[in-house]
C-alpha cells in the first residue's frame, strides 16, 4: 500500500514536471490582446510561436470557433470564405489578414500550430479579442440643449480625429467626439474618423425624415475590367424640390475640391458611349451603370442634386469603384516534380458574390474553384495556365506559364549504324533523356568496369576489336537528380577478310561438281549414242547388193563425229570415214558417198561419209 502511493505521488510529480516544461517549450504570443477597427476595413493579427528542438511544426492557423473534430481553421469557415489570407515569415510569425470586416467578425481568435505526427497540438491563450465597429451619430436631447455624438462600439486607439459633414459637406475637424457647434433642425449630419473618410456613418436628420440626405448601399465595389457596373444611390431633398442632379467621378477634375461643381459625368469625353443613369429618379433613387470598364474607371463615384435655394454637397463621401482584371500566381514561383503548388486567380480587390472561378491548361477547360491545388505536381502539369469568373468567361485572365522541375528520366541509348557489329569496324553510341532543365553531362560505362569510358552525349568507338564486346550505359545528370540507361550489349563478329574468303571456296566447290556431274551425264549420252550410230552404218553396208564389194574379205570402219544442237529447227550433221580391208593380192580403191540413215526428226539431217576401199594385188576375173 506504500509502494502504490509513493508511486502515485511520484507520477502526480512527473505529470506537474511535463506541463511545466510544456508551457515554457510550446508557446504562442501575440502582438497585441485586443483590437477595435472599423466595418469594412482590413485588419492584421499577428503571432509568434516557439516549440521544442526535435519537432517540425507543419500545421498552423487561427480559428474562433469549434466542432466534433476540434478548431476549424479560418480559411475553411464559410463566414470567411475569401476574405482571409495567412502569411508566414522564417522567424515562425504569422500573420492573419481579414478584408471586408463585418460587425459580425467581432470575436476572440488563437492561433494553433501541430507537429509532424499530430500528437502534439498547441493554441495559443488567450488569442485576440478583436471588435469591429460602425459609426453612428447619436443625438442627445437634453433639457437646455441637444447633443449629436460620433459613436463607436469600442474604443478606437490612438485618439482619432473627427470629421463632421453637413449636408454632405464638410463641415469640421475635431478630436472631440462630440459635434463641436450647435446644429440646426433642418440640417443632416455625418461623421467619420481622419484617415478613414471612406467610412463614413449614416446621415441623421434632427428633424426626422424630411431633412435633405444622400446614401450609398455600398462604400466599395470591385468590378472585373470589360465588364458593366452598377452604383446606387438614395437621396432625400426634404420638401425642396430638386431642379438638377448627375453623377461624378474623382478623377475628372480636382476642381470639385475647391466647391466648384463637377461636369456631368454624361459629358466627359472619357466616358462617351459607357455612361448612362438608370433607375427611378422620383422614387428618390438613382443608378449609374458604366458599361466595357476599364482600369482607369477605378475612382469615387458621388451623386448630388440641387434644389432652388442649394444643394447636396459633394464632400461627402461617395462609393469607390476598383477595376481589376485577372492574375493568375504560382505559389511557390518555382516548383519541383513531387512538390505541392497552388494556383491563384488574383484580383486587386475583393469581388463580391463569392465568385466561382474557371480554370484553363493550354485553353482547355481544367475544372472550376476558387484556387488550383496541384500536389504532388508532376512534369505534366507544366503548361499555360489562366483563369476566369464563372459567368464571365469572355473576360480572362492572361496566360501563366507553369514550369516543372525535375530530373532525367525515360534515359536510353541507340547505335548507330544498326545491324552486325564486325571487327575494325566504328560504332556511335547515343544517349537521350528527358529531364528539365536539360541534362547538363552524359557519362558512358561499361558493365563490371568501375571507371568511366568516356563523356558527352554521344560515344564513339572506333576500329572495333574482340575484347570491345560487351554492355555499355550512359549516366544522365541535371542539378535535379540523375539516372542510368538500360544497358545495350555489343556483339563484335570475326573480320570480314575470313567470311569472304570461306564464301568463296564454297562457291568454287559447289560449281566444280556441278560442272563434273554435267560432263559426266554428257559423255555418258554421248557414248550411248555413238555406239547406236557405229551399229547402224556397219549394217547398211553389209546388206549392199552391189557386186563391186563381193570380194570384200575384211573391212574396218572407223568413224568420227561432231554434233552441234542449237534449237529444234538447227540441222544435225555427221562425218565419218569408212575404211574397208580385202585380200593382199588386190587392191581397189573407192571413194563413195554414203547416206546413214537419219533419226526422226523435223527438219532433214545430212550426213557425209567418205568410204576407201582396198582389194587385192591380183585381181581375178
Amino acid at each position: 500500500m506504500v509502494l502504490r502511493t509513493a508511486g502515485s505521488v511520484l507520477v502526480v510529480f512527473l505529470w506537474s514536471v511535463t506541463v511545466v516544461l510544456g508551457q515554457d517549450d510550446w508557446s504562442v504570443s501575440y502582438t497585441t490582446q485586443s483590437i477595435c477597427t472599423f466595418k469594412e476595413s482590413t485588419v492584421e493579427l499577428s503571432s509568434s510561436y516557439t516549440y521544442p528542438s526535435g519537432y517540425t511544426v507543419t500545421t498552423t492557423f487561427w480559428f474562433t470557433k469549434y466542432n466534433a473534430e476540434g478548431p476549424v481553421s479560418l480559411s475553411d469557415d464559410p463566414d470567411y470564405k475569401g476574405r482571409v489570407t495567412y502569411s508566414k515569415n522564417k522567424e515562425n510569425g504569422h500573420t492573419l489578414t481579414i478584408t471586408d470586416l463585418r460587425e459580425s467578425d467581432s470575436a476572440r481568435y488563437k492561433f494553433r500550430f501541430t507537429d509532424q505526427t499530430g500528437k502534439w497540438r498547441y493554441t495559443g491563450e488567450p488569442g485576440v479579442a478583436l471588435s469591429v465597429t460602425g459609426l453612428q451619430v447619436k443625438l442627445t436631447v437634453g433639457f437646455w440643449y441637444n447633443t449629436l455624438t460620433c459613436s463607436t462600439t469600442c474604443t478606437l486607439p490612438d485618439n482619432p480625429t473627427y470629421i463632421w459633414y453637413k449636408n454632405g459637406h464638410k463641415e469640421k475637424e475635431d478630436t472631440s467626439s462630440s459635434y463641436p457647434d450647435s446644429f440646426s433642425d433642418v440640417d443632416s449630419y455625418s461623421c467619420a474618423v481622419k484617415g478613414h473618410e471612406d467610412l463614413l456613418s449614416p446621415a441623421v436628420c434632427v428633424r426626422g425624415q424630411n431633412c435633405w440626405s444622400v446614401t450609398y448601399p455600398h462604400q466599395g465595389v470591385c468590378a472585373l475590367k470589360g465588364s458593366t457596373v452598377d452604383i446606387s444611390s438614395t437621396y432625400d431633398s426634404g420638401d425642396a424640390t430638386i431642379t438638377s442632379s448627375h453623377w461624378f467621378s474623382s478623377k475628372q477634375s480636382s476642381s470639385w475640391k475647391d466647391e466648384l461643381v463637377p461636369e456631368d459625368l454624361t459629358t466627359d469625353p472619357g466616358y462617351a458611349g459607357r455612361v448612362e443613369y438608370v433607375g427611378e429618379k422620383e422614387s428618390g433613387r438613382s443608378t449609374l451603370r458604366i458599361t466595357d470598364l476599364r482600369e482607369e474607371d477605378s475612382a469615387e463615384y458621388k451623386f448630388i442634386f440641387n434644389t432652388q435655394t442649394s444643394g447636396w454637397g459633394y464632400s461627402f463621401p461617395g462609393t469607390t469603384l476598383t477595376v481589376t482584371g485577372l492574375l493568375v500566381k504560382v505559389t511557390p514561383a518555382t516548383v519541383t516534380e513531387g512538390q505541392k503548388v497552388t494556383l491563384t486567380c488574383s484580383t486587386t480587390c475583393t469581388l463580391g458574390d463569392n465568385p466561382t472561378y474557371v480554370w484553363y491548361k493550354n485553353g482547355h477547360v481544367t475544372t472550376k474553384s476558387t484556387s488550383l491545388f496541384l500536389n504532388p505536381v508532376s512534369s505534366e502539369d507544366a503548361g499555360r495556365y489562366s483563369c476566369s469568373v464563372e459567368g464571365h468567361e469572355d473576360l480572362p485572365s492572361a496566360e501563366e506559364t507553369l514550369t516543372v522541375t525535375y530530373g532525367p528520366k525515360n534515359t536510353s541509348v541507340s547505335v548507330s549504324p544498326s545491324g552486325e557489329i564486325v571487327e575494325g569496324s566504328s560504332v556511335t553510341l547515343t544517349c537521350s533523356s528527358d529531364a528539365n532543365p536539360p541534362v547538363d553531362k552524359y557519362t558512358w560505362y561499361k558493365k563490371n568496369v568501375t571507371s568511366p569510358r568516356a563523356s558527352g552525349q554521344s560515344y564513339s568507338i572506333t576500329n572495333i576489336i574482340s575484347e570491345d564486346r560487351g554492355e555499355y550505359y550512359c549516366e544522365a545528370q541535371n542539378r535535379k537528380g540523375s539516372m542510368n540507361s538500360t544497358s545495350l550489349m555489343i556483339i563484335v563478329a570475326g573480320k570480314p577478310t575470313s567470311f569472304v574468303t570461306a564464301a568463296v571456296g564454297i562457291i568454287v566447290v559447289v560449281l566444280v561438281l556441278i560442272l563434273c556431274l554435267s560432263g559426266f551425264m554428257w559423255f555418258r549420252k554421248k557414248a550411248s549414242k555413238s555406239t547406236s550410230d557405229t551399229r547402224d552404218t556397219s549394217e547398211n553396208v553389209q546388206g549392199d547388193s552391189s557386186p563391186v564389194y563381193d570380194n570384200i574379205s575384211s573391212m574396218a570402219m572407223t568413224s568420227t563425229a561432231a554434233q552441234t544442237a542449237d534449237t529444234d529447227n538447227q540441222d544435225d550433221v555427221h562425218y565419218a570415214s569408212v575404211h574397208f580391208s580385202g585380200s593382199k593380192n588386190q587392191e581397189v580403191s573407192l571413194y563413195s558417198t554414203v547416206q546413214l540413215p537419219q533419226p526422226q526428226i523435223q527438219d532433214e539431217d545430212v550426213q557425209y561419209a567418205a568410204v576407201k576401199f582396198s582389194r587385192p594385188s591380183a585381181a581375178t576375173r
